[in-house]
């Protein structure tokens, strides 16, 4: 194992070293989404003729932290390694941050309401839908954050994987590519996040405060963890390329899928695999992968991140219980869409579903 695992009890001095690095590293997004240059776009109308306009400039302050972390590291300034033997101090810092985060946002939302809450509503069901603050709008930002943080949360293992044994195994090399590939291609398609259901319905309160800051980075980088002791079993080629086809597959449907639903919402005459878009009376998408599966894109993430977990081999249950979570919450929010879909197309919901009859295993369910 490596020379210097974890704290699992942080003493006092970690506690507050974990709490430096979080406030320099959220504080540095903050200032950043502030001031770096990116693409401004308005969001959709979110009642009453209210928008948004959000610059995206996540990209960028992804590869500035990268290019900042890794001439730390080239010149020993800081080691990406402390991410890992802070580990479970971060964890504990960062749960009091989001419940500190979370308690502010539902009290300054409190404030705004006509009818003074009690301060268990307040904390629990009036935080605002879209609250901002020195003009960067929180809910957005706070993806920020949450999968840069869990790209820097990867690499650490990486590091310390090559500091201890001086090589970096064929898994976590795959893992290092699979999970960089995610995160980068989240934030070049960061407009897309505007029409998600989080950013225009969902108020930002305690529930994305804790998985923005604490599940996605914490628990998302499960299979990381396991990797980083070279001793385990190493993949073969003929794994590693199941693997990799896997990985293609889901990502092919995850990020192929979202593509075209919202290329056709900019432009109903879009072309889909060659063909112009087709849609029942203009409005429900049966081109493509939405002609096959009403919710493909949920399938494609989850074969993403079995593939996270096979990289671990079969030496443990504990990297799948991330796409095993993941796969239930999926399945959860298809059925909510589910519903919201059936109450706001009616009659053309039961014609889409005739026409697509499958969720997220075609010919199965």
């Amino acid at each position: 194992m490596p020379d210097v695992p974890p704290v699992l009890a942080p003493s006092g001095a970690v506690l507050l070293e974990a709490a430096a690095m979080l406030a320099v590293f959220v504080g540095a997004l903050f200032v950043g989404s502030m001031l770096v240059p990116g693409r401004r776009i308005t969001g959709p109308d979110l009642g009453g003729g209210k928008t948004i306009t959000y610059k995206l400039n996540g990209l960028a302050l992804l590869l500035l932290t990268a290019l900042a972390a890794g001439v730390a590291q080239a010149f020993d300034v800081f080691s990406l390694s402390s991410l890992y033997t802070h580990f479970f101090a971060l964890l504990i810092v960062t749960n009091v941050f989001a419940v500190a985060f979370s308690v502010w946002l539902c009290r300054r939302g409190a404030r705004k309401q006509a009818e003074k809450p009690s301060f268990l509503q307040s904390c629990l069901v009036t935080s605002e839908l879209n609250p901002s603050l020195a003009g960067v709008d929180l809910k957005m930002f706070s993806y920020r954050p949450s999968l840069i943080g869990l790209a820097m949360l990867n690499t650490s293992f990486a590091v310390v994987q090559y500091e201890t044994y001086d090589e970096l195994t064929l898994a976590m090399v795959l893992y290092q590519i699979f999970t960089w590939i995610y995160v980068i291609n989240y934030f070049q398609f960061e407009g897309g996040m505007v029409h998600t259901w989080d950013i225009i319905h969902e108020r930002f309160g305690w529930m994305l405060v804790w998985g923005d800051y604490v599940l996605v980075p914490f628990f998302y980088c499960i299979a990381g963890w396991w990797l980083v002791d070279a001793g385990a079993p190493e993949l073969n080629p003929f794994a590693a390329g199941a693997i990799v086809l896997l990985y293609v597959l889901g990502f092919w449907m995850f990020r192929g899928a979202n593509n075209q639903k919202h290329r056709f919402k900019r432009d109903p005459s879009a072309t889909i695999w060659g063909r112009p878009a087709e849609a029942l009376d203009g409005r429900l998408l049966v081109s493509g992968f939405w002609g096959i599966g009403r919710h493909l894109n949920y399938s494609g993430e989850i074969c993403i991140y079995i593939a996270f977990a096979l990289t671990t081999g079969f030496t443990s249950f504990v990297p799948f219980l991330l796409p095993a979570w993941l796969a239930g919450l999926l399945w959860n929010r298809s059925r909510r869409d589910e519903r919201r879909c059936s109450a706001k197309y009616g009659e053309l919901w039961v014609r889409y579903k005739q026409r697509v009859p499958y969720a997220m295993l075609p010919f199965v369910y």
